[in-house]
């Protein structure tokens, strides 16, 4: 098809490299028709392209190149690090096309590694909440979920969880089931090798990370429904 992603222009990674080294507006527009040939463009054919095939795959996320990258610049406004722009390029397929809903697949090409991910991340407080709920009063689905996931040979990922149990669920006491409700995300994370990201089968790789990662999308979108029904 017209558009298909073919995969990440060769100099996609040492342009990042320059673009932190300078850290400059003027070296960036100098070198902006380097970056929209190997890093953005090539974003948007992978973007629309996955949408297709999640499409065929029943997996309910979308997106386009107009509304699912991040900018490259960075928001310094509030930031005690005032350099303009990040050191990496990303984007978000989500249930609607846009970056503001739950349940997302996000893929991230940077200097800091190359990775994808399936996540509910920082949800709302509503949402938050029903999910701790669920893992507290339907632990049996939680751990069928885990139990899925881990087949898959994926894990969720515990970085900034809470330190203390949140209030409301004292009463619980089993360890697994505590840990999970401590979460503030719930995210699954696929790394991608840097070397393979210059070829069409990344396609496919992150397509069978996401079936993968469907256990985790179907358990948190049956809470959400409920919530929001609620």
């Amino acid at each position: 098809m017209e558009g298909a992603f073919k995969g990440f222009g060769q100099k996609a990674i040492p342009f990042l490299k320059a673009l932190d080294f300078h850290q400059s507006r003027e070296w960036f527009l100098e070198n902006r028709d380097l970056f929209e040939r190997e890093l953005r463009e090539p974003f948007g054919d992978l973007v629309e392209t996955l949408t297709e095939r999640f499409a065929a795959a029943g997996l309910g996320l979308r997106g386009d190149r107009k509304k699912s990258l991040f900018r490259i610049n960075r928001d310094v406004r509030f930031a005690k690090d005032k350099r303009p722009y990040n050191r990496h390029l990303s984007a978000i397929l989500s249930p609607d096309g846009t970056k503001m809903e739950q349940g997302v697949f996000y893929a991230h090409i940077g200097l800091e590694g190359c990775f994808a991910g399936v996540a509910w991340w920082q949800p709302g407080a509503v949402l938050l909440l029903a999910m701790r709920r669920a893992i507290a009063t339907q632990p049996d689905k939680f751990r069928a979920m885990v139990k899925a996931l881990k087949k898959n040979g994926l894990e969720l990922d515990t970085e900034g969880c809470m330190k203390r149990t949140p209030r409301g669920f004292e009463h619980v006491t089993d360890a697994g089931l505590v840990a999970a409700i401590r979460n503030r995300h719930f995210v699954v994370r696929h790394a991608i090798d840097p070397a393979g990201i210059h070829g069409p089968a990344l396609v496919d790789e992150l397509v069978d990370f996401t079936l993968r990662a469907r256990p985790l999308l179907d358990w948190g979108r049956a809470i959400e429904g409920r919530a929001l029904a609620g």
